[in-house]
């Protein structure tokens, strides 16, 4: 097993939401959890037992207080988390149910992780004794300073060997402060080792039009590749969605030589969706920290994607024995004794 510690960069955000599957009209009560993608994953991998830090900044008041608390409680370390005057992101969810799809609203691109600064984080100091950095498409979106804060951790990381796992999705609608989100993550995924996406995430990125079965996931993976010589692995989640109740989940995998996918897992009880990308992700990385093969990670990835439909909240607490339990086929779901 993989000794390093695992750093993750990213906001903290509040998720406000009515109970159960109620519109926002229909409720005088909101639940709340803390998350944000990146500290989803590392929550996560906490949670299977690896060592994390988080980068961030939270608001100085009693609401970053509890968010680092919430963090401090995941096990994840927190030393490295800056409290600013400005307030914590939020983002509003209504469930959906059926064909009733669930809808979301956020507020944060004011907040205290848009105020993050490149002089806030000491890059040496954070990857001292790290294996492993992740990012997402979601941080560089928010602000100039996110970005360039995130291009410095990447290249310091990057010069010193680390393995940097980037997971680019783009969201056109957070790209607000003039720079082009094209632009922006290609270059910050030619300072990543690991992909973790697929066609749709290559065709924004590099202005592609790859087909979505097979041959194109094939053929993106190979482009992606060659522009960027530093990604070694590309790995992939395909989601067909029958309601927004019934979804289906596959994973797949090009490692520059051969594709490789795994068996089809169908959930038909989803009880919440949110994070479920964040927990293949978390999957993934833990797989590839403790040594698995890439095909075994891959399954363990998927299979902790599916886990993480039956949890409600941001965040996969399922444990190594339940994912590796459905990453085994198991899927029946009867009574432990």
């Amino acid at each position: 097993m993989a000794t390093g510690k695992i750093v993750t960069f990213g906001e903290v955000i509040m998720r406000l939401s009515p109970p159960g599957c109620n519109k926002m009209r229909q409720s005088h009560e909101l639940e709340f959890f803390f998350g944000g993608t990146e500290m989803n994953v590392g929550a996560s991998l906490a949670q299977l037992g690896l060592p994390v830090q988080h980068i961030s900044n939270v608001s100085d008041d009693f609401v970053g207080e509890s968010a680092i608390a919430c963090m401090k409680g995941y096990g994840i370390d927190t030393a490295h988390i800056n409290k600013v005057n400005h307030p914590l992101g939020l983002y509003f969810m209504e469930t959906g149910s059926g064909m009733r799809a669930s809808r979301i609203t956020y507020n944060r691109l004011h907040g205290a992780f848009a105020n993050i600064t490149p002089d806030m984080v000491n890059w040496e100091e954070v990857l001292e004794g790290c294996t492993l950095l992740h990012w997402t498409g979601i941080s560089p979106a928010i602000s100039e300073g996110a970005y360039q804060t995130l291009k410095q951790g990447l290249q310091e990381a990057l010069k010193k060997g680390i393995t940097i796992t980037a997971d680019p999705a783009y969201r056109s609608n957070l790209w607000q402060y003039g720079r082009s989100g094209h632009e922006v993550l290609a270059e910050l995924v030619g300072l990543s080792t690991v992909f973790i996406g697929g066609v749709n995430e290559i065709n924004e990125i590099l202005g592609t039009s790859f087909t979505k079965d097979e041959e194109g996931f094939m053929a993106a993976a190979k482009k992606i590749m060659a522009d960027c010589p530093n990604i070694t692995k590309v790995f992939d989640k395909i989601r067909t969605g029958i309601t927004a109740s019934h979804q289906k989940i596959f994973g797949q995998l090009w490692d520059g030589k051969q594709l490789y996918k795994t068996p089809e897992i169908e959930m038909t009880q989803i009880v919440d969706r949110i994070g479920t990308g964040d927990a293949y992700a978390a999957g993934l990385i833990y797989a590839m920290q403790t040594g698995m093969d890439d095909v075994d990670s891959l399954v363990f990835a998927n299979a902790a994607c599916a886990v993480k439909h039956t949890i409600h909240g941001d965040v996969n607490l399922a444990t190594v024995a339940e994912i590796t339990e459905v990453a085994q086929g198991n899927l029946d779901g009867r009574l432990k004794r």
